[in-house]
């Protein structure tokens, strides 16, 4: 083989790879969006062709599934651990980014490490504290847990944007007059915007997704969608058009938010985690 031949194949064998591993990231999307407009009878039918319904969507929210209500704690919960983590990993990274601090190193380590635990590790911990407290079966149970799986994360991941902003930027300001919260205000979070985002982002995911700790400290009242998807189940098996229905309203937040700051997304990416 030439060298314009091998070159030809090698790129022919790239884009079978490239379009093989996208088929198997879009077949399972493209079944669960067809199964969700399915009858129960056409979803265990390979059918291409259907009479697409939306009843699906509609049995959804009504009893015994009401996911009307997982829906809301679900976002509650999402929406208020990123409202919290947010300002306070900025904080605390700015101070490992800016100051030198006794132990900073064991600390930031520490902090990483925290990732490095298996969720299952540290599950009865919570559960027998929440149930001490009275923390079980609650939102604000939820949102302790989130922030206790984001804030590692978060605090690395703006460390990492933070570090990338030049410092004589403060220091100019600071020379004018301006109080540290005052450079912090208008020169440093402006210029981070895009890593806070982009932290913002990843917390609301994990918090959205977030199946286990739910699971388990969880039972009634602050069910969230994951765990309402177990819901879906009768004496002829797994109801899978409305499981597939259900899916698509976990998915659909995910794809607008994805839409609506993917500029925002890809510069918080490149500029502030791999710096």
């Amino acid at each position: 083989m030439t060298g314009k031949q091998k070159k030809a194949f090698w790129n022919a064998v790239q884009t079978g790879l490239i379009v093989m591993a996208t088929l198997i990231m879009l077949v399972p999307i493209a079944w669960i969006f067809m199964a969700a407009f399915k009858s129960h009878v056409d979803v265990y039918q390979l059918k291409l062709f259907f009479r697409p319904t939306l009843e699906n969507f509609a049995l959804v929210f009504r009893e015994p599934y009401n996911l009307g209500e997982k829906l809301w704690n679900s976002t509650l919960v999402a929406l208020a651990t990123v409202v919290i983590a947010i300002p306070i990993a900025t904080m605390a990274a700015y101070s490992f980014s800016r100051f030198r601090l006794r132990g900073e190193t064991v600390m930031l380590v520490t902090i990483l490490a925290t990732q490095f635990v298996p969720a299952v590790v540290i599950i009865l911990p919570f559960f027998v504290m929440f149930r001490d407290v009275g923390l079980l079966d609650t939102r604000l149970g939820l949102i302790l847990v989130n922030l206790a799986i984001v804030m590692p994360f978060a605090i690395w991941m703006i460390k990492g944007f933070i570090d990338g902003i030049p410092l004589d930027t403060e220091e100019a300001a600071m020379v004018d007059g301006s109080s540290r919260l005052q450079v912090i205000r208008n020169i440093v979070l402006p210029m981070a915007a895009p890593g806070l985002l982009t932290a913002g982002i990843f917390c609301f995911i994990l918090a959205w997704n977030e199946f286990l700790f739910a699971l388990i400290l969880t039972s009634k009242d602050a069910v969230t969608l994951p765990i309402g998807l177990a819901l879906f189940k009768a004496e002829e098996g797994d109801l899978w058009n409305l499981l597939s229905a259900a899916g698509i309203i976990i998915m659909l937040p995910m794809f607008i938010l994805a839409l609506m700051i993917r500029k925002f997304f890809v510069q918080g990416m490149t500029m502030g985690a791999v710096r």
